[in-house]
C-alpha cells in the first residue's frame, strides 16, 4: 500500500496566488471610477468647436486604455505557482531517465562574443545529468572558424571542469560566473588545490579565444592540427556556405555529454528563416544524431543557473499528468541588471505575476529560450495520439558500429537549404516561419491543438537560467521594437490566438492579446504625452477642475494603478527608484518602440518591407558599462527614436513653464500636473541634452531637431489659439 502511494505521488504540485479575492474587489472599485470617466466624457463635450476634437481624441486614447486595462485583469486573476519533488523523481525513474537535447543559438560573432556562447555551452554541458543521456548542439549562424575554434578549445577544458563541477557540486556551472562571483566561490580547502588548476586552465583558455577574437583569425598550429578548419575553404561568406557538422565530444567514446557543432548552409537563392530555420534545422540534425525525447533551448547569452533545472523538468513531463504538457517554460533572469534595473529590463511582474496566470488559464507562452519541448509535439504530434509517446524509451537511432564521419555526412543533408521544399517544415512540422516572434507564434498553436504548458519559477531555489539585459536605451528600444512587430504580425496572422487559437481558452487568448496589441498602446499614449500640453498652451481645458468633484474618478483611476503596480514591484523584490524606472520605460517603449513597430508591420503587411532578426548586441565597451553600473542613461548613437523622445520632453517642458502662472485649482490644473509628471519621467532625457559632457550624452543633431520641432510645435499651438 505504501509503494502503491509513492508510485502515485505527484512529482510537481501547483497552487494558486494568494490575495485573488481581494484584488477583484479592488478591480471592481477601478471599473466603478473608470465608468464614471466615461460618463464624464460623454455628457461635458465641450460646446466650442476648437476644443471638441482634441475631447473626442483623449476619449478615444481613454478607451483604449480601457480595453487594455479589462485584458491586463487576465493576468491578476488566477496566477499560479509549481512546485517539484526531484526526490521522488530519482527514487522513481534515476535509471530510465530519458535523452535530451540541448540547442544553443548564436548568430553574430563580433555581438555574441565566442567566450560568452562557450561560458552557456558548458554551463549546459555541466547539468546534473547522466552523460551518455545529455547531447549539446551549437548552432552558428555566422559560420566563423573563431566560433568554432573556441568551441574547440571548451571541448578540452570541459575534461577538466565537468569533473570539477560533479565533485564538488558548484553552483553556478558557466565558469565565468563562477569565477567572478562576489562571494568567496571556494569555501571548501580540500578544493584548494583542484580550484587553483581550474581557475588557471580557464584563463588560460579564456586568453586563447579572446586573442584570436581580437585579431580576427585562428591560431595557425590550432588550424594545422585540426583538418576542421578546411571546411571554411569552401566558405564564400556568411550568407553563402555549406554545411559544416561537426561532432566534437563523442558522448560515447567518453564519459561526457556529446557536443556538436553545426553552421547550416546559407544561399543567398534561399530565405534562411533566421532563428525559426536554425531551430528546424537542429530539431532535424539532432534527430539523426542523438534524438532525444527533450529538448531544450537557450540564447547563446543566456547560461544555466542551476544544475537541477533538468530534473525539475522532468518533473512535469513524468508526472501523471505529464502526457498532456507540451512544454516547460522556465523564467529568465538576468544576471548584468544595475541595482535599480535602469532600463526596466528585470521583467518582475512578467516572472512572477504575468506568466503565472497565464499558467492558471491554460499554460504560459513559449518565449523563446530556456523552455524545454517534447520532440514530438514541435514535430507536429497531435494531442489526442499523446498516449501512444513515451519520453522513457529509448528513442536514440545512433548505431554504435557507425562511425562518425559517416554520421556527419548524414546529418549535414538534413541542414541544406533545399531539405525543406515542398515539405511541411516550418508550416505545421517545427518552429513556424513568417513572423520575428516565432517563439510565441509556435507556442501558441502548439496549444491551440490541445496541448498544454507549464512555467516553472522556484521562489526558494536558484533560478534556472541568467540572461543578459541591453545595456543602452536603445538596444532596448530596437529590442522592443522587434517584439511589438512580431506580436502584431501574430495577431494579424493565421495564428492568431485570438481568432483562430483553435482549443485555447478563451480567457488565455485574451490573455495572449494583451501583449499581440502592445503596438496600439504607442497611439493612445503619444496622444496622451502631446495634445494635452498642446491644448494647455490654448488655454483648452480636457478635465475637470481640480475643486470639481469629477476629478475624483480620475484621480482614483490614476493612484489606484501605480499604488497597484508600485505595491506588486516591490513585492516581487524590486526597489522604489527601479519601479520608478520602470514607470518611465514604460512611456518611452510605448512612444517609440511600439510606434515604429507598427509601422513596420504595416510595411511588412503591404509588402513594401521584409520583417528581419534584429540580434541585440550582448557586450558593450568599457565605459558604457560603467555608466550603466551607476545608473546613468546610455544615448550615444543618433536615431529616429531618440529624436521622438527628445521633442516629447522639450514640448512637455515648455507648456509646463509656459502656463505655471496658472492657479493649479482652475481648469487646467490637472493638465499641468499631467505635464509635470512627463517632465518628472524626461529628467534623464534633459541631462543628456543639456547637462552631461560623456559619450554617452544626447548627440548635438538630436538636440537640435528636437528643439527646433518642439518650438515649431509651441509656436502652431500659440498661433492657432
Amino acid at each position: 500500500m505504501k509503494m502503491k502511494k509513492e508510485i502515485d505521488s505527484p512529482l510537481f504540485e501547483s497552487r494558486s496566488g494568494k490575495g485573488r479575492t481581494a484584488y477583484k474587489i479592488f478591480a471592481a472599485s477601478e471599473f466603478l471610477a473608470i465608468c464614471y470617466i466615461c460618463v464624464y466624457r460623454l455628457t461635458q463635450i465641450p460646446a466650442a468647436y476648437h476644443g471638441r476634437w482634441a475631447w473626442v481624441g483623449l476619449s478615444m486614447a481613454e478607451l483604449w486604455f480601457v480595453i487594455s486595462w479589462f485584458l491586463f485583469q487576465f493576468s491578476r486573476w488566477n496566477p499560479v505557482y509549481n512546485k517539484t519533488f526531484k526526490d521522488r523523481l530519482s527514487h522513481r525513474y534515476e535509471k530510465v531517465l530519458p535523452g535530451v537535447d540541448v540547442f544553443v543559438c548564436t548568430a553574430d560573432h563580433v555581438i555574441e562574443p565566442p567566450i560568452m556562447v562557450v561560458n552557456t555551452v558548458l554551463s549546459v554541458m555541466a547539468y546534473d545529468y547522466p552523460p551518455e543521456k545529455l547531447t549539446v548542439y551549437i548552432s552558428d549562424d555566422a559560420c566563423s572558424e573563431l566560433t568554432f575554434y573556441a568551441l574547440l578549445e571548451a571541448s578540452k577544458f570541459a575534461k577538466h571542469w565537468l569533473p570539477f563541477c560533479n565533485k564538488f557540486n558548484v553552483e553556478p556551472r558557466s565558469p565565468e560566473a563562477y569565477f567572478s562571483s562576489p562571494q568567496n566561490p571556494n569555501p571548501n580547502p580540500i578544493m584548494d588545490s583542484s580550484f587553483e588548476f581550474i581557475k588557471n586552465e580557464y584563463e588560460k583558455m579564456k586568453d586563447r579565444i579572446e586573442s584570436a577574437s581580437m585579431h580576427g583569425k585562428v591560431p595557425s598550429d590550432s588550424r594545422q592540427q585540426h583538418t576542421a578548419f578546411r571546411q571554411w575553404d569552401k566558405v564564400s561568406s556568411r550568407h553563402d556556405h555549406p554545411t559544416i557538422l561537426q561532432i566534437l565530444i563523442d558522448g560515447n567514446s567518453q564519459p561526457l555529454p556529446t557536443l556538436v557543432y553545426l553552421a547550416r548552409e546559407k544561399n543567398p537563392k534561399y530565405h534562411h528563416n533566421f532563428k525559426a530555420g536554425t531551430m528546424n534545422a537542429l530539431i532535424r540534425v539532432s534527430s539523426n544524431i542523438s534524438n532525444g525525447s527533450i529538448i531544450l533551448n537557450v540564447d547563446c547569452d543566456m547560461y544555466s543557473n542551476n544544475s537541477q533545472s533538468l530534473r525539475d523538468m522532468l518533473c512535469f513531463f513524468l508526472d501523471n499528468k505529464g502526457k498532456e504538457i507540451a512544454y516547460v517554460q522556465f523564467s529568465q533572469y538576468f544576471f548584468n541588471l544595475t541595482k535599480n534595473d535602469l532600463y526596466g529590463g528585470s521583467y518582475l511582474l512578467g516572472n512572477q505575476i504575468e506568466l503565472p496566470a497565464m499558467d492558471g488559464n491554460g499554460g504560459p507562452c513559449y518565449t523563446g529560450s530556456a523552455c524545454f519541448h517534447r520532440r514530438d509535439t514541435l514535430c507536429g504530434l497531435k494531442y489526442e495520439d499523446r498516449e501512444s509517446v513515451n519520453i522513457l524509451e529509448d528513442q536514440n537511432h545512433r548505431k554504435e558500429k557507425q562511425s562518425i564521419h559517416v554520421l556527419e555526412e548524414t546529418s549535414k543533408i538534413l541542414a541544406n537549404c533545399t531539405y525543406e521544399d515542398n515539405t511541411q517544415w516550418g508550416k505545421e512540422i517545427g518552429v513556424l516561419y513568417g513572423c520575428p516572434t516565432e517563439d510565441v507564434v509556435t507556442g501558441a498553436n502548439i496549444q491551440s491543438k490541445g496541448w498544454k504548458s507549464k512555467y516553472f519559477n522556484p521562489p526558494d531555489a536558484r533560478k534556472g537560467f541568467l540572461g543578459a539585459a541591453c545595456t543602452t536605451l536603445l538596444h532596448d528600444l530596437v529590442q522592443n521594437k522587434r517584439w511589438s512587430e512580431g506580436n502584431l504580425m501574430t495577431a494579424l496572422s493565421k495564428w492568431s490566438p485570438l481568432f483562430h487559437g483553435g482549443k485555447l481558452p478563451v480567457i488565455l487568448r485574451l490573455q495572449y492579446s494583451s501583449f499581440n496589441l502592445w503596438c496600439f498602446h504607442s497611439f493612445a499614449t503619444l496622444y496622451y504625452v502631446t495634445v494635452p500640453s498642446f491644448c494647455l498652451l490654448q488655454r483648452i481645458s480636457l478635465f475637470p477642475e481640480i475643486s470639481s468633484r469629477w476629478v475624483i474618478p480620475f484621480a482614483y483611476a490614476f493612484l489606484s494603478s501605480y499604488f497597484l503596480s508600485l505595491g506588486e514591484f516591490l513585492t516581487c523584490g524590486g526597489t522604489l527608484q527601479g519601479w520608478w524606472n520602470e514607470q518611465r520605460m514604460w512611456v518611452f517603449r510605448r512612444t517609440t518602440s511600439y510606434f515604429f513597430g507598427f509601422i513596420d508591420s504595416l510595411l511588412s503587411l503591404m509588402g513594401v518591407k521584409h520583417s528581419g532578426f534584429v540580434v541585440t548586441p550582448k557586450v558593450s565597451e568599457d565605459e558604457v558599462k560603467q555608466r550603466y553600473m551607476k545608473d546613468v542613461m546610455e544615448f550615444g548613437a543618433s536615431s529616429p527614436m531618440l529624436i521622438i523622445l527628445a521633442t516629447i520632453a522639450m514640448f512637455n517642458l515648455y507648456s509646463f513653464g509656459w502656463r505655471l502662472n496658472i492657479v493649479l485649482f482652475k481648469a487646467l490644473g490637472v493638465q499641468i500636473l499631467l505635464s509635470g509628471m512627463i517632465v518628472l519621467i524626461n529628467l534623464p532625457v534633459y541631462e543628456g541634452l543639456f547637462f552631461r559632457k560623456d559619450n554617452g550624452k544626447m548627440p548635438f543633431s538630436v538636440t537640435c531637431k528636437s528643439v527646433i520641432l518642439s518650438l515649431l510645435a509651441c509656436a502652431a499651438a500659440i498661433y492657432l489659439q
